[in-house]
């Protein structure tokens, strides 16, 4: 049985070897050398990439980076457990709605992007009908800013939060939100005391399901922040194309990963690990 079990598990182990291991592996030598003249990786072998990461000006874009994802989770979470609650009581038309939030995946992330932006620029949809229902003289600057970028990434990641919250709430027992009324309880008071503890769990996987990929993302913040609203994922991209710094890329994406499974581990403490897994 043990050899039949190495042989079953030693397709998976040389996939993440090779795709996984190996790359990271190189991705953490070329952060440990130097920038050549003319981009790539040369010797001397040297800490200054990570020793740049400390600089106030890739501070402030980390702290950025943390601030919009932080946001983008936090409006997730306010609009996906009512949605996900009311699709967990919506009986036989619960699978119609969960297909509508996974519609959007039928479509191109590149092209709902653009068509955003198509929305919100200048001469889009949104400040043209406005201009012309006479509310505003001037477009609105509803494109390249924080603003944008949130929109975009909550748009984006929005099905993340709302399918684990789902999860949870679907096995809710709603005796024991009866049993709440029989006691006194108020809906808001046993939404608050009885449902949002039960989904701790949910909330938690959602959170981190949002929030990791808000924080590394670069797309969504490349095309509609522009140059005004860099974050960390599109200054990684732009070290390994237009600066072609790969040294400092890759200790950028490295320290990336390993505040981001930091985190990971903190919010898996602190939501029990077993229920959150």
């Amino acid at each position: 049985m043990k050899t039949l079990r190495l042989a079953f598990l030693a397709p998976s182990v040389f996939l993440l070897v090779t795709l996984f291991l190996i790359p990271l592996l190189i991705v953490a030598v070329y952060s440990l050398q130097s920038r050549g003249a003319y981009g790539g990786v040369t010797l001397p072998w040297t800490f200054e990439s990570y020793v740049r990461i400390f600089d106030p000006l890739y501070l402030k874009i980390l702290w950025r980076s943390f601030w919009v994802a932080s946001v983008s989770t936090a409006i997730c979470l306010l609009l996906g457990f009512p949605l996900a609650l009311f699709i967990s009581r919506a009986g036989k038309h619960r699978g119609i709605y969960l297909q509508l939030v996974m519609l959007p995946f039928w479509t191109s992330f590149l092209i709902r992007t653009y068509a955003w932006m198509f929305l919100l620029r200048d001469t889009g949809l949104i400040n043209t009908a406005l201009i012309a229902t006479g509310i505003i003289s001037e477009p609105l600057p509803l494109l390249y800013n924080d603003f944008a970028v949130i929109l975009g990434l909550v748009y984006g990641f929005l099905p993340f939060m709302v399918l684990p919250l789902y999860t949870n709430l679907e096995k809710l027992d709603p005796a024991l939100l009866e049993a709440a009324a029989d006691l006194g309880a108020k809906p808001l008071t046993a939404l608050a005391k009885v449902t949002v503890p039960l989904c701790r769990p949910g909330i938690a996987a959602g959170s981190i399901l949002v929030f990791i990929p808000c924080l590394g993302a670069y797309l969504t913040p490349d095309l509609m922040g522009g140059g005004k609203s860099i974050m960390i994922g599109t200054l990684v991209q732009n070290q390994f194309t237009t600066a072609r710094d790969w040294p400092f890329g890759a200790a950028l994406s490295l320290s990336l990963m390993a505040l981001t499974l930091g985190l990971l581990y903190f919010v898996s403490k602190r939501s029990g690990g077993e229920d959150l897994l």
